[in-house]
């Protein structure tokens, strides 16, 4: 990769709008519904909120799982809230959003791995207004097939599951194993060859752009159509440090030969998170 530094380059320089986010957090908070955006401090929030557009965060915010890149809080989740299905689709609706985003910490500690509660909000959106489009980003339910199949079917459009990093760097997913989320994006197309698959990662681990490009070569074949590749960014001191700072040329640079390569679309920029614009997937996908 190129470009390494400590002090964060202009292009990183985002600002966030605590004005913009206010009108937003309010309306969540009244259906006591929770964001990724805000649990994972992403910098694009206010850009986001400011379009009404936020991925939804089901089953707490807590999670069982201590990868040390992430911003998202640790430790014993709370019992699942029958009404969030119904919540998340009521907010839908009042929001007004075509292309919904889903997705949550991950729960360890429950037998499907939150399959089923996934399952049963996708259905609450699809039942309110079908040709709403629903893309969930799920964890890797341990490789559990009968949760896998539920999800393959669960009636999302898109399914995402995200690698994050290379091989060689996986100590940062603790808990997780590459060959494990290969393995569950494969299965995804198995059970349900109609649903598209995505997936995506940080870059300024300290990677090389042949390993990346290796991992994109694994993605495809298992049958992975979306790819996102963005910029890490520290949280804290207390989280995994930054190697460097990927230019804006090196996104542009993988994007153009995943293209190449075969995936239908890719997000690729410092900026980019995997449900950053995800309505551009279906809008803009090769072919």
């Amino acid at each position: 990769m190129q470009y390494s530094f400590k002090r964060k380059p202009e292009w990183l320089r985002k600002k966030i709008s605590f004005s913009i986010n206010k009108e937003l957090e309010s309306l969540l908070e009244k259906h006591n519904i929770s964001t990724v955006c805000q649990e994972a401090m992403c910098p694009n929030i206010s850009e986001c909120f400011s379009k009404k557009q936020a991925t939804f965060f089901i089953m707490g915010t807590e999670c069982t799982r201590r990868c040390s890149f992430c911003a998202v809080d640790k430790g014993h989740p709370k019992p699942l809230d029958i009404n969030e299905p119904d919540n998340i689709a009521k907010a839908v609706k009042i929001m007004g959003l075509r292309h919904v985003v889903i997705t949550s910490p991950t729960r360890d500690d429950l037998h499907d791995g939150g399959a089923e509660h996934f399952c049963k909000t996708v259905q609450a959106i699809k039942e309110m207004d079908s040709s709403i489009v629903v893309e969930i980003l799920v964890p890797d339910l341990q490789e559990d097939k009968d949760a896998i199949k539920q999800i393959a079917k669960s009636g999302a459009d898109i399914v995402a599951h995200n690698l994050e990093t290379i091989p060689r760097l996986y100590h940062i997913r603790k808990g997780a194993s590459y060959k494990r989320s290969l393995n569950v994006l494969k299965m995804l197309k198995e059970y349900n060859s109609k649903v598209a698959t995505k997936s995506g990662i940080m870059v300024g681990f300290g990677e090389k752009r042949d390993e990346v490009l290796e991992l994109m070569r694994d993605l495809l074949d298992v049958g992975c159509d979306y790819f996102s590749i963005g910029q890490y960014l520290q949280p804290s001191q207390k989280h995994e440090n930054i190697v460097e700072y990927v230019e804006p040329k090196e996104f542009e640079t993988l994007r153009i030969i995943g293209l190449d390569m075969g995936f239908r679309y890719i997000q690729s920029s410092p900026y980019t998170r995997s449900s950053y614009m995800a309505h551009e997937y279906l809008e803009h996908q090769n072919g």
